[in-house]
């Protein structure tokens, strides 16, 4: 009987036991997880369910008896602790030894904490990753509270949205020159400002922590400018790096995380990886892609071929981000861009004001890359399916608020 090991039970890992079974698979599945619930949604985390308006059991993505069901081995609280390529077995830390056939790597990836000696190490000192971090610093979002969130990123946003319909008193503080400087246009970097703005927080670009404030629990913060800040609890949004370190001693090959190839498959031929901690090849570059739609079509894919499918995985980028009432939707990747096209709503509302409906279109020369949506699922979705047919659109035709926009379908 073949034996599949899973190592991380989040949301490619769930995906890709699921895709096994469903198409067939009969051999033994193990999910390992070091997390102590089953696999679970993270995008709520740090919205739906830190407002109080998801329960727990809510964010996991099949009941806790699917696995059971299915006959997966679902392991939960359990880290891996070592591969052994040459035997294909992986052991975990209670000395329990699991041997495989295929092994795949849905390890995800972990945020970056600040320095122990600027105060990361405080009590009271957050990131919002796991299910533990929200639950942990859930309690202190009481109105009036202060909180500094550090980077202004889409994590960093999205908790401050939060915290502010909360009631907390917010700042945010981004070292770099705006928001979203490495994600974004200027365009929707200054969209985002308006937004948090009119909402309340005070928002600070152009200046950075220096160090934490406080003797065992944070009390405050200096800044790179000298400025200093009280506060009662910090989040940290500064960006995430992909889980390798299992992979690392492993031998297996990374280039910006674990390197696979076109299908999956890592430079170990029973070694497949999916997900946020996977790098693959992706029109003539390397690219890894930190999104719930990768980490599944990524994960179904290396599922397939684990089961001989020989399928390339094409990657389509999308994302999201709810922040206070607006949805932003961003399809396509816009590295290389040198124009911004921007469309409004046939009504007049204005995307420079906070909660407009408009997008912004990405495009290198002639050719559409990416857009970013805010308010407007239509030109999202007629945006997407243009980027993933390689269609790329006049600029007259984007800007003209009068034109449908499905016509641009037709080209």
């Amino acid at each position: 009987m073949s034996k599949v090991v899973v190592i991380g039970a989040g949301q490619a890992g769930s995906a890709l036991v699921a895709r096994l079974r469903k198409q067939g698979f009969d051999g033994q599945i193990t999910l390992v997880g070091d997390e102590p619930v089953p696999p679970y949604q993270r995008p709520p985390l740090s919205k739906a369910y830190l407002l109080g308006e998801m329960e727990q059991e809510r964010l996991y993505l099949r009941p806790a008896s699917y696995y059971s069901d299915q006959n997966i081995d679902l392991r939960t609280g359990a880290r891996a602790a070592c591969i052994d390529t040459a035997a294909r077995t992986v052991t975990l830390p209670d000395g329990a030894v699991l041997n495989y056939d295929h092994l795949a790597l849905t390890t995800g990836s972990t945020p970056r904490h600040l320095p122990a000696a600027i105060g990361g190490k405080l009590d009271g000192v957050f990131t919002v990753r796991t299910l533990a971090d929200v639950d942990s610093m859930a309690p202190r979002f009481t109105k009036g509270a202060r909180v500094l969130i550090v980077g202004g990123g889409y994590i960093g946003l999205e908790a401050s949205a939060v915290a502010r319909k909360l009631g907390l008193d917010v700042t945010l503080i981004e070292m770099g020159d705006r928001i979203l400087q490495r994600v974004a246009s200027a365009e929707t970097s200054e969209y985002f400002r308006a937004l948090h703005r009119k909402h309340g927080v005070n928002l600070r670009e152009g200046v950075g922590l220096k160090r934490l404030l406080g003797e065992g629990h944070v009390s405050g913060a200096e800044l790179t400018n000298g400025d200093q800040l009280q506060a009662d609890f910090v989040i940290v949004g500064v960006g995430i790096t992909p889980e390798t370190d299992l992979a690392e001693k492993a031998g297996i090959t990374l280039e910006n995380g674990i390197k696979t190839d076109n299908f999956g498959r890592t430079s170990d031929p029973a070694i497949w990886a999916a997900g946020d901690c996977a790098s693959f090849p992706w029109k003539g570059t390397r690219i890894r892609l930190e999104s719930v739609g990768n980490a599944i079509d990524q994960a179904e894919c290396v599922a397939d071929n684990i089961m001989g499918a020989n399928t390339p995985y094409k990657a389509k980028p999308w994302f999201w981000s709810d922040q206070f009432d607006v949805k932003l939707q961003i399809a396509g990747l816009n590295s290389g861009y040198d124009t911004i096209v921007t469309r409004r709503a046939a009504d007049g509302a204005s995307g420079s004001h906070a909660g407009g409906v408009v997008s912004f279109w990405y495009y290198r020369g002639e050719t559409l890359l990416a857009l970013d949506a805010m308010n407007d699922p239509r030109a999202y979705m007629v945006g997407k399916r243009l980027i993933e047919a390689g269609k790329s659109p006049a600029p007259s035709a984007i800007t003209d608020s009068d034109a449908d926009l499905k016509d641009l379908l037709k080209i």
